[in-house]
């Protein structure tokens, strides 16, 4: 029996394996901080061995209530993931399974890996609509991809979607290929009408390096993309300052930073109350964003989400409320969970890839409802 992790997003360590009923592991820190969270790791040799693994150090994760009714995931094709019984009890999360084949990966969420990025922006890039562009190089020295979707003119507002600042949120890049297969339909009559009045600026992951690594919220030099954007550095946080400088250049109407949280079982917008220029027009386009969602989706509430922030109270070191307040624009993080939506529970699946990419899909219908009301 054997356990491994040197892999693209693969993340674990291995204390004892030699009892595949006391099968004892740990979650090794994001590069260069002190975050963890996000494991995916294969297990090889247990075929329709009964085993029980031990994740020692869960209650010390950055999120530990992330892990209470928590199900791992797990896939034997590394395309199909479902899952797989898991109790936490306060210190460990217990992962209790009997493989049907000799190889199995489990992970905290279905990952979303380097060749399917690269996969979703050339595929993208196919359509007469889309343009794949480089924005410049991560920490690493990798390109920074960003899809430019629809024609530019001085008619037309600027609408940036960006997703991943926190590498081991794949739910996120999930989510954009939905928007993107919906975007590129010229077919659909939702994508071609704001087409006609928008142009879209699209980053499917703006955290390559960390997302490869393994972890869960920083790059490979230890910063969290989403407390950067006041003070971005080509050199710490390069995805950031290109994006920002574009932002300027291209103007921006409308952002989504697309996110997952690890304890709420549900998917929900945080919102930008708290910053200066919160205003009742920025109030009533975000009521009819968030409205016209809920109206379209049963996948989407607004019930359960975090706190408001009180005026003038708002971390303008956060993405959707620097954004806010540095373009007088709507501007939201948008939450899915790692757990399972409980307003539509699936105990199969929970929340999943699938789930991810057609709540993707359907967030263009809330983008279409207010496209007329952006400045």
């Amino acid at each position: 029996m054997n356990i491994s992790s040197n892999f693209d997003g693969g993340k674990i360590e291995v204390i004892d394996a030699a009892n595949p009923q006391n099968i004892q592991l740990s979650i090794p820190n994001d590069t260069n901080s002190e975050f963890f969270q996000w494991f995916h790791f294969r297990l090889m040799g247990a075929m329709e061995e009964s085993v029980k693994m031990r994740i020692t150090n869960a209650g010390k994760a950055s999120y530990p209530e992330g892990y209470e009714g928590y199900q791992t995931v797990a896939s034997y094709d590394r395309e199909n993931w479902f899952r797989v019984p898991s109790n936490y009890d306060g210190k460990e999360l217990i992962i209790e399974h009997t493989p049907l084949y000799n190889s199995v990966y489990y992970a905290y969420f279905a990952p979303y890996t380097y060749d399917q990025h690269l996969n979703l922006v050339h595929q993208a890039q196919m359509s007469p609509e889309c343009e794949l562009v480089s924005i410049g190089k991560t920490v690493e020295g990798k390109d920074i991809d960003m899809l430019i979707v629809g024609e530019a003119d001085e008619t037309k507002k600027s609408i940036w979607v960006i997703a991943r600042q926190h590498p081991g949120e794949p739910m996120a890049e999930w989510f954009m290929q939905g928007l993107i297969d919906r975007l590129l339909d010229q077919d659909d009559p939702v994508s071609r009408s704001l087409l006609n009045k928008a142009v879209f600026y699209l980053v499917p992951n703006m955290n390559i390096d960390g997302s490869i690594a393994g972890n869960l919220r920083v790059n490979t030099k230890g910063f969290n993309y989403n407390r950067e954007w006041a003070e971005p550095s080509i050199e710490n946080s390069p995805e950031v300052f290109h994006v920002r400088n574009l932002m300027d250049e291209y103007g921006c109407d409308l952002n989504l930073d697309i996110h997952g949280d690890e304890t709420l079982p549900y998917n929900f917008i945080s919102g930008i109350e708290g910053i200066p220029s919160f205003d009742e027009r920025l109030k009533k386009l975000t009521e009819k964003f968030i409205g016209s969602w809920i109206d379209l989706c049963p996948d989407f509430q607004d019930t359960h989400g975090y706190p408001k922030n009180e005026p003038g109270t708002g971390n303008l070191a956060i993405c959707s409320k620097h954004i806010g307040e540095r373009y007088k624009c709507l501007s939201l993080t948008i939450e899915m969970p790692f757990k399972d939506n409980n307003d539509l529970p699936d105990p199969e699946y929970g929340w999943s890839p699938e789930r991810s990419i057609l709540l993707g899909e359907s967030v263009l219908q809330p983008i279409y409802q207010v496209v007329n009301h952006l400045r």
